[in-house]
């Protein structure tokens, strides 16, 4: 096309606008309007080029106004070398100062972009070289001291602190969240389209009636952003669902938008109230409220009345084929595809009515997906009473039919989802096109996937019937709600999901990076306490008082301002078996014969006078004296011991299974039954813990000292505490 304009011989400057256009233009209907253009000569520049690329793809009705396009484009705009100069001078003449006081060091870049902001459409190589010559001019050639390089300025660094943790508008409230994930998810809106420009979004399709649904949508969102998170109530909620709650509420959050939590309750057989109420929960405990709760269901009367219309549009049909029929990608064509539009009708209404058996009758939808799956079907029969609805319907809509629409009727702007979703955008635009409703984007992003576990709601209730584990919440299970009775923090989640990220590609992390997650939480969080898993008995024979002290001891010895409470200090306490050897090896420094330690925060020292064993020569109690610190030379070690105690169960978790990818059958060919760790629970009966967690309530969490963080289970009663050991203080080198 350009050939035949210019001839034969193309100059590499016109080559190179062709090529980019036919490589940056996405819709090629506009090919040859914007070819005709670089061949007459009238877009001439990449600045030109990109203006017009723009304005086509945010015109995507026919016809283009001509006249308005070349104003946008710049086309027969003449800027002349007078106009750059004058520009360029006065530009200089602005910054005049400070060019004679930082010379060569000072930002040339700024200048080019304030002359090329008032003449848009000038040769930008025209303004840098105007730019050097009346720079030259006003400051003469460079001496040695411009060439020196500019010494850096170190920025302040940020604290910890300030870091972690910004205030944002959440749902129009004040809400905490990693800084990085805003961060994140304001870069992801650089990528996504802005509220009601969704045709600038590759692959949308554009219809006649397009830009006036936009038009409509905008007038009620009032150009917000909307997302939402659709669960199915027929499971509990796991680690990749936090990826999910955290990317469709975070990106409404950070761009001042709000999200729908809706419940996908299409399966009335496979759903119950308490995966409802969990699945808030769980969302409200990650530390995000829904701008609403909304059912699929709400919406089932306005669902069948466009399954009505799609029939008359012929777009739909009641088919007969059997589910194994239509299974798979290359099933055979419907032998009811092309049977008239008031059959389907009559017999969609026989279906509505009970006439057919489950299996006996679906409703399809006339389209080919992306993945080659052929006309999915939207309705079929299930004589189930619905949880909400009752008997009224024993027809309930397909996901493929459900979601798009329920995403059109809540005004969503981004439909967010994982990757394998990707093989029903076709039809999403396809369905809302077709009934001509408002279309939202579907956005696809990458799976949140752990080693050393399961998560799929089959395989969790095979476990529980088993008895490998106790339940859903069974905290060797990464469930959401074993994590959190585990005692992992909320916060540590959301920083978990913030560094993983959000991509595109399905991301599999190790677990030990959550829990580096919650350390760094809970060592802010948690106040310490002291607790003795295996207790040995110490006697101090000269114990300084007739009866026991009281001793200080700080919640967080790193900052005494975060207040101390009290535990006793009695002539008997109780510290671990192994903080004590008879015999002290090279490089042993706790408690042992000739061999002094220190009790944490008593300000004492203690040594061994006696070693007393039963029958089988296990030792069962140790004789000590103590002498104040301040006199005693100072020990090699400092030990954590209890006094007055209660009694309390903790039980210790190790992963649940012992190879990475437990279903995976190169790796565990016997199943993921078969590959179990039996040291994956260890339950500490006869535990002691200083008296100062007595009020802990469910949930509650400490740092028991030297032992690692631990959160009370809800199996506690009263003068039986139950702990959970959430994490160790440090990571096992051999994990990582």
């Amino acid at each position: 096309q350009a050939r035949s304009a210019l001839g034969p011989a193309l100059d590499k400057a016109t080559g190179t606008l062709l090529y980019n256009t036919a490589a940056r233009l996405k819709d090629p209907k506009h090919l040859g309007f914007l070819v005709g253009y670089i061949a007459r000569r009238e877009i001439l520049t990449d600045l030109q080029l990109s203006a017009a690329l723009e304005y086509v793809r945010s015109h995507p009705l026919e016809p283009l106004d001509v006249a308005d396009f070349e104003r946008a484009c710049g086309v027969g705009v003449c800027i002349t070398p007078e106009q750059i100069e004058e520009a360029v001078e006065a530009v200089i003449s602005k910054h005049r100062a400070e060019l004679l006081a930082e010379r060569y060091h000072f930002n040339m870049g700024l200048l080019m972009g304030e002359a090329r902001n008032q003449l848009r459409w000038a040769d930008g190589k025209t303004i840098k070289n105007e730019v050097d010559l009346q720079v030259l001019h006003l400051l003469g050639p460079k001496t040695e001291a411009d060439l020196e390089k500019k010494p850096k300025v170190a920025k302040a660094r940020q604290a910890p602190a300030e870091k972690q943790k910004v205030a944002v508008v959440e749902n129009g409230d004040i809400g905490t969240e990693t800084q990085s994930l805003l961060e994140q998810l304001r870069g992801e809106a650089l990528k996504f389209h802005k509220p009601g420009e969704n045709y600038k979004t590759e692959g949308y399709v554009v219809t006649p009636n397009t830009m006036a649904l936009l038009k409509q949508h905008l007038a009620i969102t009032g150009g917000q952003v909307r997302t939402r998170f659709p669960p199915e109530p027929n499971g509990i909620l796991h680690i990749g669902h936090a990826k999910a709650i955290n990317f469709n509420f975070g990106y409404a959050k950070a761009n001042g938008g709000v999200c729908f939590l809706r419940y996908d309750d299409t399966n009335p057989e496979k759903e119950e109230e308490k995966y409802f109420t969990a699945i808030r929960e769980m969302v409200e405990w990650l530390g995000y409220q829904p701008y609403a709760v909304t059912h699929a269901s709400d919406y089932f009367d306005q669902l069948y009345t466009w399954a009505l219309e799609l029939i008359r549009r012929g777009q739909a049909y009641v088919c007969h084929q059997k589910v194994e029929e239509i299974k798979g990608h290359n099933p055979p064509p419907s032998p009811w595809r092309d049977r008239p539009v008031e059959e389907s009708l009559v017999l969609f209404e026989d279906m509505r009515k009970g006439k057919f058996g489950e299996g006996e009758a679906t409703l399809r939808m006339k389209l080919v997906m992306e993945d080659g799956k052929m006309d999915p079907v939207a309705y079929r029969v299930k004589f189930t009473p619905h949880h909400r609805t009752g008997d009224k319907w024993c027809i309930y809509p397909t996901y493929d039919y459900t979601h798009c629409l329920c995403d059109s009727i809540e005004h969503i702007t981004h439909s967010l989802c994982t990757k394998e979703f990707q093989a029903r955008r076709s039809s999403y635009f396809w369905l809302c096109n077709a009934l001509d409703v408002y279309c939202p984007v579907q956005w696809e992003y990458g799976r949140l996937n752990l080693l050393y576990t399961v998560v799929s709601k089959r395989k969790i209730i095979r476990l529980v019937e088993t008895g490998a584990v106790r339940d859903w919440d069974d905290p060797r299970l990464f469930t959401l709600t074993a994590l959190r009775r585990r005692g992992f923090p909320p916060e540590a989640i959301n920083n978990f999901c913030a560094r993983v990220g959000v991509t595109v590609a399905q991301a599999t992390m190790e677990p030990h990076l959550l829990e580096a997650c919650a350390r760094e939480v809970l060592n802010e969080q948690a106040p310490r306490a002291m607790a003795v898993l295996e207790p040995l008995k110490v006697t101090i024979t000269n114990f300084p008082a007739p009866k026991a002290l009281e001793v200080l001891v700080p919640n967080f010895p790193a900052d005494e301002s975060r207040g101390f409470h009290k535990v006793p200090f009695h002539q008997t306490v109780y510290i671990e078996e192994t903080d004590f050897r008879e015999e002290a090896d090279k490089g042993y420094k706790r408690l042992a014969p000739g061999q002094p330690v220190g009790l944490r925060h008593t300000g004492y020292v203690i040594t061994v006078q006696n070693v007393i064993k039963d029958i089988s020569g296990r030792v069962i109690e140790l004789e000590v004296t103590c002498t104040k610190s301040d006199v005693a030379e100072k020990p090699k070690a400092f030990i954590h011991w209890v006094s007055v105690p209660l009694a309390c169960e903790v039980r210790l978790y190790e992963r649940l299974f012992l190879h990475k990818n437990p279903e995976d059958p190169s790796e565990v060919p016997g199943g993921f039954l078969s590959d179990l760790n039996p040291d994956s629970l260890r339950v500490v009966h006869n535990a002691l813990v200083d008296s100062s967690v007595h009020s802990a309530r469910a949930f509650d969490k400490f740092q028991f000292e030297r032992l690692g963080y631990f959160s009370v289970d809800p199996d506690s009663e009263e003068g039986k505490m139950v702990f959970n050991r959430t994490v160790t203080l440090k990571e096992d080198p051999g994990k990582a």
